[in-house]
C-alpha cells in the first residue's frame, strides 16, 4: 500500500466513521476502486485505534465525569452507574451477531459492491425518517438502549452507517437530540476498544501480519484517520442537534445507486 492510498483510506474511516454515511461501506468501496485487495490486520488496529482516540478526546470532560463519579453514593453516581449499565446492555445485540454470524456474514458480503450499494441506500432512507422525525426530547431508557443495540447490530453490515443507524433510532424512539448524540458516540467506544485489543493479540501472535503495510503508511492512516474524526465527531454533533440529515440521506442513496450500476459493469 502506497502512503497516499493509507492517507486516503485513514480519511476515508475518520470521516466516514462518525458522519453517518457508512466507514465500512465506503472503505469496502474505496479498496475496490484503488483495486486495494486487503489492506490487512495492522491497518484495521492503527485507522480503528485513531477514531477511537479522537471520540475520547471529544467526550473527554464527559468520560472523566463518568469515571469519577462510578463509585460516588450521590445522585451523580447513580446515575453514572445506570449509564454505564445502559452501554453494556447496547452491546447485548452486537455480542450475540458477532459471536453468532460474523465470520458467516464476512464471508459472504466481502467483496460484494451490490451489497454495500443496497445498504448505502437503506442508510439514506434511515437517515431521511430520521429527518423528518419531530422534536421530542424523551431521556434512555431499558427498552429505548436495547432496540438502539439492535441498530448498533445491524451495522455491522458493510454499507449501515452505525452513526446513522444508532442515532436515527434514538431520534425515532423520541430521545434528545443531544443526548442521542452523546450516547450513540460513546457507547461504541467499548466495541472498538475491545475489537482493537483482539486484533492487537492477533498481531502480537503472528508478527507477520505487520508486513503487509510499511509502519510509515501506519502512521500516515493514522494521523489521517485522528484528525478527520475528530472534525467528523464535532461535526456530527452539530448535524444532530439541527437535524442536518437531509444531505447526508441524499448522498448515501447517490452513492448506493451509483455502486449497485458499477456492480453491474
Amino acid at each position: 500500500m502506497e502512503i497516499w492510498e493509507a492517507i486516503l483510506l485513514g480519511v476515508v474511516q475518520g470521516l466516514t466513521e462518525f458522519l453517518p454515511v457508512s466507514s465500512s461501506g465506503h472503505l469496502e468501496l474505496g479498496k475496490a476502486i484503488l483495486g486495494i485487495q486487503d489492506a490487512g490486520l495492522a491497518f484495521s488496529v492503527v485507522v480503528h485505534g485513531a477514531t477511537a482516540l479522537s471520540t475520547i478526546v471529544v467526550f473527554r470532560k464527559d468520560i472523566l465525569r463518568l469515571v469519577m463519579d462510578l463509585p460516588g453514593a450521590s445522585v451523580e453516581g447513580t446515575e453514572a452507574r445506570t449509564f454505564a449499565a445502559y452501554v453494556l446492555l447496547s452491546m447485548v445485540p452486537l455480542a450475540v451477531v458477532y459471536v453468532g454470524f460474523m465470520d458467516d456474514l464476512e464471508a459472504r458480503l466481502d467483496g460484494h459492491i451490490e451489497a454495500v450499494g443496497a445498504a448505502l441506500m437503506v442508510t439514506g432512507g434511515l437517515l431521511f425518517w430520521a429527518h423528518r422525525s419531530g422534536r421530542r426530547g424523551g431521556r434512555l431508557g431499558w427498552l429505548s438502549v436495547f432496540l438502539i443495540g439492535c441498530a448498533q447490530a445491524v451495522a455491522v453490515l458493510p454499507g449501515i452507517s452505525r452513526s446513522g443507524a444508532t442515532i436515527s433510532a434514538a431520534l425515532l424512539i423520541g430521545i434528545d437530540r443531544s443526548e442521542a448524540a452523546r450516547f450513540s458516540f460513546l457507547m461504541v467506544l467499548p466495541p472498538i476498544l475491545g475489537a482493537t485489543a483482539l486484533e492487537v493479540v492477533d498481531l502480537i501472535r503472528e508478527p507477520a501480519l505487520l508486513s503487509s503495510v510499511s509502519a510509515t503508511a501506519l502512521f500516515a492512516a493514522a494521523l489521517a484517520a485522528f484528525f478527520s474524526g475528530l472534525w467528523a465527531c464535532q461535526t456530527m454533533i452539530n448535524l444532530v442537534k439541527r437535524n442536518g440529515f437531509l444531505g447526508f440521506a441524499i448522498y448515501c442513496a447517490l452513492i448506493g445507486a451509483i455502486a449497485l450500476g458499477l456492480s453491474c459493469i
